[in-house]
């Protein structure tokens, strides 16, 4: 959505053309026809409307606070409890601060990006009022209050997948994404409302203080009401529809939902991390979940030729990461996982359609497929894997010798994602074969590094009762951990390219809801 600019083709914008419906952003779908003046002042607004200036700058404002409140938080030792009805401590003060540098980015960028589009002063306030809420969810002790910021969070995304009031297909994926939040802010507010019934108080800090006073049966219920909700809003399998129906969404919004709103679930699971991590049962199932997720979301990844559903895919896997850590009771570490997905995928977003402008098909084989992956490669990526999981499992003290425990899963899904990222790494870099060997080991240790460092600094800044809680291994630990490694061998040895079934059933487990897609030129031209 750039500012309309008429040429003698009659296309707007720089990114007009065949490409525009892959990224999903309207206002680039009224290329291929003329633009008269009355047409021309329907689609643009004044570039000195004061909604985009006035939020843009209350945004970063709110960013500065936040970084002042964090550091406050961190000196005080204690979170603050003055108002009543919310409580702002370490996990609050960090979500703040990453919450409003994320919408500050996409607040900054839309400036230009949605120059042009008729309603934009509707994107911005949406886009604000959306930062607001999710700061008030993760302040919220209230049941009602955490409950009504839910529900408006999901409202929120669902006005911003569509956006376009005079796309059909825009307004039928809002439609279905409204349908998954209300359903997951339903589940949400009954589980609350069985704890707070049976707990006798509605704040959240009570129930959670008091969980002996909760019988099993309901804790159990209640804490899988929560896991329920945690699937839906994260898009984790089978909830994953709404998210690849979601591509109608201008790609700002794309960027706040994919590295802010999916994070909900692993920021409620580890809010209420007391009561989850106390079921065994529940902690079980969303470990195999979560890897369930992961892998599938990874597979769906393969075979998408459009962007931003390549996009959709990703996150789904790293979601099912996400929640896989709090299912191994890791909680800390799916805070950092949930902060280093949303700067990267944010990045991602923002910048896909010069992705898919520079994209040219090329026939080398080097292009479509891999370069050569010789011994000495082999070699380097399993010593650079291995050097990972040690140095991960040193700087966090998840080192455990030969004991097979949760940290045991948490550091092998390191060492695998370590070994397949050195492999491509090497396998697609144009560098000398000397200086690679020795650069690719240096940058993703470095990565490994940063995000152990990154873990142990939300451990000591998240309260302790929401940083990690000790679970017995089940043999779902066992079933995930094969899943991961046979996984890897299947995609290392190309099994998964010889099996047309694998390839047709993942083509239609990531397929978007019908009404979502657009599937001739002539549905769109006229938006």
């Amino acid at each position: 959505m750039f500012k309309a600019v008429v040429t003698t083709t009659g296309r707007t914008g720089p990114e007009a053309g065949p490409s525009a419906p892959v990224g999903g952003d309207t206002r680039r779908m009224t290329d291929e026809r003329s633009i008269d003046a009355a047409q021309l002042s329907e689609l643009t607004t004044t570039d000195d409307s004061v909604v985009p200036r006035a939020s843009t700058r209350l945004v970063w404002m709110l960013f500065l606070c936040s970084v002042g409140i964090l550091a406050l938080t961190i000196r005080r030792g204690e979170p603050w409890t003055g108002v009543d009805y919310a409580v702002v401590d370490g996990l609050t003060a960090v979500l703040w601060v990453v919450v409003t540098f994320f919408s500050g980015i996409v607040h900054s960028y839309s400036r230009r990006y949605m120059a042009g589009d008729r309603d934009l002063e509707r994107f911005f306030a949406r886009v604000f009022a959306f930062t607001l809420v999710v700061m008030v969810l993760t302040a919220a002790d209230h049941i009602a209050l955490f409950a009504a910021a839910w529900l408006a969070m999901g409202l929120l995304m669902a006005a911003l997948i569509g956006h376009v009031r005079d796309w059909e297909q825009a307004q039928a994926a809002g439609a279905l994404a409204r349908r998954y939040f209300v359903a997951s802010s339903a589940v949400l507010a009954g589980s609350l409302a069985l704890l707070a019934w049976e707990s006798g108080t509605t704040s959240i800090a009570g129930i959670l203080g008091g969980l002996e006073a909760v019988s099993p049966t309901i804790g159990l219920v209640a804490a899988g009401g929560l896991v329920l909700a945690a699937l839906i809003q994260s898009a984790l399998f089978p909830f994953h529809g709404w998210l690849l129906s979601s591509m109608t969404a201008p790609t700002p919004a794309s960027a706040l939902m994919h590295a802010g709103f999916v994070n909900a679930g692993g920021v409620l699971l580890t809010r209420f991390s007391p009561l989850v991590a106390d079921h065994l049962a529940i902690m079980s199932a969303v470990v195999v979940l979560g890897a369930v997720s992961a892998l599938l979301g990874q597979a769906m990844l393969l075979v998408q030729t459009n962007v931003k559903r390549k996009l959709g895919s990703s996150t789904m896997a790293q979601m099912g990461f996400m929640i896989l850590q709090c299912g191994l009771g890791f909680f800390a570490a799916a805070i950092a996982h949930l902060i280093l997905h949303g700067f990267y995928k944010a990045y991602l977003f923002l910048s896909s359609g010069a992705v898919v402008e520079e994209a040219a098909p090329k026939s080398t084989a080097k292009h479509a497929g891999h370069t050569e992956f010789g011994f000495s490669s082999a070699v380097v990526s399993l010593l650079t894997a291995v050097g990972g999981g040690v140095l991960f499992g040193a700087l966090t003290g998840k080192a455990t010798g030969l004991a097979f425990d949760s940290g045991t899963i948490l550091t092998l899904v390191v060492v695998l994602t370590t070994l397949t990222a050195a492999r491509d790494i090497l396998n697609r870099t144009t560098l000398p074969r000397a200086v690679r060997f020795v650069s690719v080991p240096l940058v993703v240790l470095t990565a490994i590094g940063g995000y152990a460092l990154l873990y142990n600094a939300i451990s000591a800044v998240v309260p302790s009762a929401m940083t990690h809680a000790s679970t017995d291994v089940t043999i779902a630990h066992g079933l995930v951990a094969a899943l991961f490694v046979g996984a890897y061998v299947a995609t290392e040895f190309g099994w998964h390219r010889s099996s047309e079934r694998l390839y047709v059933s993942l083509l239609n487990l990531s397929e978007p809801d019908s009404a979502t897609v657009l599937t001739n030129k002539e549905e769109y031209k006229d938006v």
